[in-house]
Order: C-alpha cells, then sequence, then structure tokens
C-alpha cells in the first residue's frame, strides 16, 4: 500500500492564513483525528534494560519545560525520522539472541544486535540531532508470532509512530500488528508503564 498524506499546519495571524508545505510519504493515519497511546501503571522495565547503566546519559531525567509535550511534526523532521531509521536499520547485521534473556545486552552502534539494539541505537541518534527524550519512547511489543519484541515509539504532533527494525516504513502505533505490554514514560526514561489499549 502506498502512503501519500499532505499534513499541511494552518495557522490565522491577524486574520491571514498561512499553510506549512504537505509532507509526502506520511502515514495517512496522521491527521487531525489523533489517537495516541495512554499509559496506565507503572511496572518493571524489561529485564535487560541495562543500558542506563552502561549509557547513563541515554536515561537522565530532564526537567519538563512548559507546553513540553509531542515534538512538532515538519517535513524536515519526518524527512529526519526515515534518515534515521532507513540508516540504522541497514547499519546493523541482525542476529538473533539464542542465549535468552540472561544474555541479552542493549548495546548503542553494534556491528550485530537484536531489536534491542536497534531500538537503543534509533533514540540515541535522534538525542544527538537534538529530539526530546519524552518524544522517544522505548516499548515492548509481543509480535504476531508470539515473540517479545523492542521498537522505538516517537510522539509527534501528528500521532504516535514507530521506528522498527521488522519494517523500512514508520508506522502509526495503531497499524502495528502488535500487543502492547510497556513502554518508557515522557517524564522520565527510568520509569515504566502497562498501556491501556481498550479503545485503540
Amino acid at each position: 500500500m502506498k502512503w501519500i498524506v499532505a499534513i499541511a499546519a494552518v495557522a490565522a495571524i491577524g486574520g491571514y492564513q498561512s499553510a506549512n508545505a504537505a509532507m509526502v510519504g506520511m502515514p495517512r493515519a496522521l491527521g487531525p483525528m489523533i489517537k495516541r497511546i495512554s499509559f496506565s501503571d507503572y511496572t518493571l522495565p524489561p529485564m535487560a534494560y541495562t543500558q542506563c547503566i552502561r549509557y547513563a546519559d541515554q536515561c537522565r531525567q530532564t526537567r519538563m519545560l512548559f507546553r513540553g509535550g509531542p515534538v512538532h511534526m515538519t517535513a524536515e523532521r519526518w524527512e529526519e525520522l526515515n534518515d534515521v531509521n532507513k540508516s540504522v536499520n541497514s547499519s546493523i547485521v541482525p542476529e538473533a539472541n539464542t542465549e535468552g534473556v540472561a544474555a541479552k545486552n542493549w548495546l548503542i552502534s553494534p556491528s550485530h544486535g537484536d531489536c534491542n539494539d536497534y531500538a537503543v541505537t534509533k533514540r540515541a541518534e535522534l538525542l544527538d540531532r537534538g529530539w526530546a527524550a519524552r518524544t522517544l519512547l522505548l516499548s515492548e511489543v509481543v509480535t504476531s508470532w508470539g515473540e517479545h519484541h523492542l521498537v522505538l515509539v516517537v510522539r509527534t504532533s501528528a500521532g504516535d509512530v514507530i521506528l522498527d527494525n521488522l519494517t523500512p516504513q514508520i508506522r502509526p502505533w495503531l497499524r502495528a500488528p502488535y500487543r502492547w505490554l510497556r513502554m518508557q514514560t515522557p517524564k522520565n526514561p527510568n520509569f515504566w508503564t502497562t498501556l491501556d489499549t481498550r479503545n485503540a
């Protein structure tokens, strides 16, 4: 399916209206009727969540700014998301973890790795490019074949989208064929919550 969408931000100032350029390639689900992921109860992070020990700067709590929230989506930011998603997906050689949870290490920019390494690498690259930590949330899901899987959820003004190593396309969270388990919270990446998808 070919996703072609034009999303324009229109602002009325002094009776005049101006519109931003359309963002070609954005998923059709991103638009005015936004349905965001809802947080539920606090829970323990995944057992393999150790990058905060190894990469302390990745999990530093930042002070919430007034009006802090999802990142304002622009054509440039959409292009940046696609660039990071594709470059990380192609730079890490997939390597399944066959030794169980105890052998899992979440590494940033390894030469070989599994879904965890892809997700934390994408988050690290976007943080380096100036994206706010509150908008870059790791989330654990379960695939249709029953495997636990880690993805990066990016909270934008156009909706919550997923950067995933299993597909080159960035998808709205509702279009991902996953069962949602838990996700980092925007206020503090060290805190995780279960997700309320009853109304999804």
